[in-house]
């Protein structure tokens, strides 16, 4: 169970798909079942068009971000580098809801953390994130 108190980590993701690929969450979840995984390993899956899917419940741990899914919430862009305006609309709602519910929560991408050499979800969430605000 992934407890609301430990929730440190808001991290953004990609699905380094090709960019013109509308897959959704149903897809993620088979694909992360292929890997062996109990399925979708996000708790959200943003879409070409903006729309936004449910992975994991908010209560589950993820499997998302090595070693820190117990202290994280994933959520997931479709596609690899350009995402749309849609997207990007939706990813902002996303994490202004969750950070709601985890004001403490640090909004990060995947390649933020050390242990990885992904560039995840290609872009600076932090500078995004930013500039979003002002």
């Amino acid at each position: 169970m992934l407890e609301a108190e430990n929730i440190r980590y808001l991290v953004v993701h990609c699905a380094d798909t090709p960019d013109d690929d509308d897959i959704g969450c149903r897809e993620i979840h088979a694909m992360h079942q292929g890997f062996g995984w109990h399925g979708v390993g996000y708790h959200r899956v943003i879409r070409r068009d903006g729309t936004i899917e449910h992975g994991r419940p908010d209560c589950w741990i993820g499997a998302h971000v090595y070693g820190f899914n117990e202290q994280s919430l994933g959520v997931c862009l479709i596609g690899r580098a350009k995402f749309t305006d849609a997207q990007m609309a939706s990813l902002e709602a996303v994490l202004l809801q969750w950070k709601a519910e985890y004001p403490d929560a640090t909004i990060c991408g995947h390649c933020d953390f050390d242990y990885t050499d992904k560039t995840c979800p290609n872009f600076d969430v932090a500078t995004w994130w930013a500039a979003r605000l002002s």
